[in-house]
C-alpha cells in the first residue's frame, strides 16, 4: 500500500482524529498486610483471543522527537526554539501522552514562532540556506527553483511526497513572500515556516487505509509504517532511504521492513533511539529537576542529575549494543560508568578524573545493576529522606506493569518523624500498615521500598538510620530477600520483568496502552524475547513486523481495554 496517492484520496474527517486511550489498568488495592495478594502475583493466563488491533492515532512529536527531527532534515547549526507545548506523561510513557493531548492556543502560536525562527535560521545562513535549496534562483521570483526546494523539503519535513496541491500552495507562499520582501530565500522562509507549523510535521499521522487482505481491518500505508520504525529506532524521523523504500513499495511486507530494520540497527542513530525508549520508561528526564538538601545531601550539586541519567543510560548501551546480552543482567549487572562525582556519591575510586568510565563494583557491596544507581535511588527519594514509597512504586509500575491508584483525596501520607522507638524507615512506615485506607496500596509499595534502606535520599551507601541498624530483608511474590543486592537477583529471575519491558516497548511504538486484541501480539513477543535470550535489539526487529504495528482497527471502531 505504497501509493503516493493515498494522500490525496484521505477523507478529510480522518485528520481530525486524535485517538484518545487514556485508561488505566489499576485494581482496587486490598487491605491485608504481608506479601501482595494472589491477584498481584502472576495469574493463569487464559485462552488468548483473536488478534484485533487498536485504532489509528495522531501523536504528537515530543520535545525530543522535534528536537532530533529539525537537527536532521535542517541541520545541526539550527539554536532549536524551546518554548513549544510540554510532553505529557501517560500510563508511563511520554510517546503515549504525546497521542492524547491536544493544543491550546497558545501552544498553536508556540509552534507557529518555533517554525519561523527555524526557518529564518536556515535561510540567513549561508550553509544551511545551500544545502536545503537545490537550485540558484534566477531572480526575486521563481516558481521552478521554489518548486524544486519545496517537493524536496517537504518530503522530509511530512514524512510522505506532497501532492500537487500542496505544492501549489506552498509555492504560492514563496511567490508572495518574495514578492512582498523582494528577496527569493526570504519567500522559501515563509514556505518552510508553513510547513513545519503544519499537523503534517508536528503530529505523526497512523490512520491506514482499508486492508487489501482482510476488509474488517485497516493497514498502515508504507509512509506510515517508515515514520512509525523511525521514531521506534531511532527517535527521528525517517532519513532519505526509508521513504525511498517506502516509496516504492518496500515496507508492505514483512521481508521488506527486516531489511531496512537491520539497516538502521546497524546505523549509530539506533544508539540514540535506545537511549530515548529507556529515558522514557525510566523516566530519566525528571532528572533535571531533581533537587536534594545540600546540608543533608553533602555530595549533591545541580550535575549530578544529568550524570546520573548519562550512568545510566551508558549502561543500558552497553549491554544492548555491545554486548547484545540479557535485558535482565541490568538489575544484577556489577559494571557501570561514572565519572569522579557519581564515584564520590558511590564511596569508590573514580575510574577516571575527566569523563565516565567503566567501573566494576566489588561483590562485597551492596550495590548491583541499575537499582543501585542515583537514577533510581535519588530521583525516588524526598529532598531531605529516602522513600521506601516511592522507591517501591516505581519498581511495581516500570519494572513489573502493576497498576497503584493514587492516594483517596485528601489522605494525610505523611509519615511521622523519627523517634527514640521508631528510629529507622521501616519502623515509621507502619503507619500505613495500621490504616485502613493506606495498607492495601502501601504493603505492595513499602516492602520493595526498603530492600533500599541501605543507600540514603541521593544513593549513598549507609548501614544505619539514627544509630539503629537497618533492616532490608523482605520478599518478592514469595521469594525472599537479605537486601537490595538480592532483590536484584529476585527481580533478574522474576518472570514479570521481561513481559512488562515487552509491553512498554509496544506502546512506545505504538502510541496507546495494548487493547485486548493485542492480546495475542504481547504473548507472542514475550514468547519471541525468551527465545533471543532477551535480546533488546531482536524484540525491536520482532516489534516492527508484528500486526499490532503494521494494522488497525477502523475509527468506528472501539476495542476491548483489559
Amino acid at each position: 500500500m505504497s501509493s503516493t496517492s493515498s494522500f490525496s484520496g484521505w477523507n478529510s474527517g480522518w485528520l481530525a482524529l486524535v485517538l484518545v486511550t487514556s485508561v488505566t489498568a489499576a485494581a482496587a488495592c486490598v487491605a491485608n498486610i504481608g506479601d501482595p495478594p494472589s491477584s498481584h502475583r502472576d495469574p493463569i493466563e487464559p485462552p488468548t483471543p483473536a488478534f484485533h488491533p487498536a485504532t489509528g492515532s495522531m501523536s504528537r512529536l515530543t520535545k525530543a522527537q522535534y528536537r532530533s527531527t529539525i537537527e536532521s532534515i535542517v541541520g545541526p547549526e539550527i539554536v532549536i526554539p524551546t518554548r513549544i507545548s510540554p510532553d505529557v506523561r501517560a500510563l508511563g510513557l511520554l510517546t503515549v501522552g504525546a497521542t492524547i493531548t491536544t493544543l491550546s492556543n497558545r501552544g498553536v502560536e508556540q509552534y507557529e514562532s518555533a517554525a519561523y525562527d527555524v526557518a529564518g535560521q536556515a535561510m540567513g545562513t549561508t550553509a544551511v540556506r545551500e544545502r536545503l535549496v537545490p537550485c540558484t534562483p534566477s531572480g526575486i521570483v521563481d516558481d521552478a527553483c521554489a518548486t524544486q526546494f519545496v517537493t524536496r523539503f517537504g518530503r522530509l519535513a511530512f514524512r510522505r511526497p506532497l501532492v500537487a496541491a500542496e505544492i501549489a500552495s506552498l509555492v504560492a507562499i514563496a511567490r508572495d513572500g518574495a514578492t512582498a520582501l523582494d528577496d527569493f530565500h526570504l519567500g522559501l522562509k515563509y514556505a518552510m515556516g508553513a510547513m513545519m507549523q503544519s499537523p503534517y510535521f508536528i503530529y505523526r499521522l497512523n490512520l491506514g487505509l482499508p486492508d487489501t487482505d482482510d476488509a474488517t481491518r485497516l493497514a498502515y500505508d508504507d509512509f506510515e509504517v517508515a515514520q512509525r520504525m523511525s521514531f521506534l529506532v531511532w527517535n527521528e524521523t525517517p532519513d532519505a532511504t526509508l521513504l525511498d523504500a517506502a516509496e516504492a513499495g518496500e515496507l508492505s511486507t514483512p521481508e521488506g521492513i527486516t531489511a531496512q530494520v537491520d539497516r538502521m540497527i546497524a546505523d549509530d542513530r539506533s544508539r540514540e533511539g535506545v537511549r530515548a525508549f529507556f529515558s522514557d520508561m525510566l523516566r530519566l528526564a525528571d532528572l533535571d529537576a531533581m533537587n536534594k538538601d545540600p546540608t543533608i545531601f553533602v555530595h549533591f550539586s545541580p550535575e549530578v542529575g544529568a550524570l546520573a541519567r548519562n550512568e545510566t543510560l551508558a549502561d543500558v548501551e552497553h549491554l544492548v549494543f555491545d554486548e547484545h546480552g540479557d535485558y535482565r543482567n541490568l538489575f544484577t549487572t556489577r559494571t557501570s560508568f561514572i565519572d569522579s562525582r557519581l564515584a564520590a556519591i558511590y564511596n569508590v575510586p573514580a575510574p577516571s578524573l575527566s569523563v565516565a568510565a567503566p567501573f566494576d563494583f566489588p561483590r562485597t557491596t551492596l550495590r548491583r545493576g541499575l537499582l543501585g544507581q542515583v537514577s533510581f535511588l535519588g530521583l525516588n527519594s524526598h529532598s531531605t529522606a529516602s522513600s521506601a514509597t516511592l522507591r517501591g512504586k516505581f519498581v511495581r509500575e516500570v519494572f513489573l506493569c502493576a497498576a497503584i491508584p493514587a492516594p483517596p483525596a485528601g489522605l494525610n501520607t505523611a509519615i511521622p518523624e523519627a523517634t527514640e522507638a521508631t528510629p529507622t524507615l521501616r519502623d515509621r512506615v507502619l503507619v500505613h500498615f495500621q490504616n485502613p485506607s493506606c495498607r492495601g496500596c502501601h504493603q505492595l509499595m513499602d516492602p520493595i521500598g526498603l530492600a533500599f534502606e541501605n543507600f540514603d535520599g541521593l544513593g549513598r551507601f549507609r548501614t544505619e538510620e539514627n544509630g539503629a541498624i537497618i533492616d532490608a530483608t523482605g520478599s518478592l511474590n514469595g521469594t525472599y530477600y537479605r537486601n537490595a543486592d538480592e532483590l536484584g537477583q529476585v527481580m533478574h529471575d522474576h518472570p514479570d520483568v521481561p513481559k512488562c519491558l515487552v509491553r512498554y516497548i509496544y506502546r512506545y511504538a505504538t502510541g496507546h496502552i495494548e487493547v485486548t486484541g493485542e492480546t495475542a501480539s504481547l504473548r507472542d513477543l514475550s514468547a519471541r524475547f525468551a527465545e533471543d535470550h532477551y535480546d533488546v535489539l531482536a524484540l525491536l526487529r520482532r516489534v516492527v513486523v508484528d500486526p499490532g504495528f503494521r494494522y488497525a482497527s477502523f475509527p468506528d471502531t472501539t476495542p476491548e481495554v483489559p
